[in-house]
């Protein structure tokens, strides 16, 4: 069962995504938080497998918010949910550490499934964020934070299970991370990958 914590200061809204999440078949609600100090306080007692936060909360911000989680709990899976479609705060927040970036007017099964793909190690984005980032006209590589630690382990010649040893990952998780930054790259297999790297200095 994957568990969900939510951290948002709309009340009716953190009660309508708990009904929708605790209706699917493998996702539990296990706290829901307002601010984000509250938030601090719950994921130090019960850390979730997933953690939905807004970005404008009443005592901070969520982009600066998505840092300090990933760098206190990095087996937590971040997943953005938000009114701002902005390119440069969703790249900003997927570089601080999240994993995902959905908006508020998504659909409910975008909200699952956007869940459910964090938690399998791959960055989601719904559809409208998608068409953004792939619109931009510099087309820039964006890599969110895990995506540039496992590069960079992976040009320094370490092998996917001594990467999984490091940060405390599971091999198979490993390996979809290199599959997916692969694809995302261009790259046909590690070795290219490891060159455009260098390269483009992306690491």
């Amino acid at each position: 069962m994957i568990t969900v914590h939510i951290t948002d200061d709309h009340k009716i809204l953190v009660e309508g995504l708990q009904i929708l999440i605790n209706e699917s078949e493998n996702i539990t609600v296990t706290g829901v938080s307002y601010c984000l100090e509250a938030c601090r306080k719950t994921l130090s007692q019960q850390p979730p497998d997933v953690l939905l936060l807004d970005l404008n909360l009443p005592d901070g911000s969520g982009i600066d918010f998505c840092s300090e989680v990933h760098k206190n709990y990095p087996n937590i899976k971040i997943l953005i949910l938000t009114t701002h479609s902005e390119y440069s705060v969703a790249k900003q927040v997927l570089t601080n550490g999240a994993s995902g970036y959905i908006l508020k007017n998504a659909l409910s099964e975008e909200i699952i499934s956007g869940i459910e793909t964090v938690m399998n190690g791959e960055v989601f984005l719904c559809d409208e964020i998608e068409i953004l980032m792939k619109k931009q006209k510099d087309q820039q590589i964006w890599l969110t934070a895990r995506e540039k630690e496992l590069l960079r382990m992976i040009v320094d010649g370490y092998t996917n299970q001594e990467i999984a040893d490091k940060i405390f990952l599971s091999i198979e998780t490993i390996k979809t991370y290199r599959k997916n930054l692969i694809l995302k790259l261009g790259a046909k297999n590690s070795m290219i990958l490891v060159k455009m790297a260098i390269e483009n200095r992306w690491v």
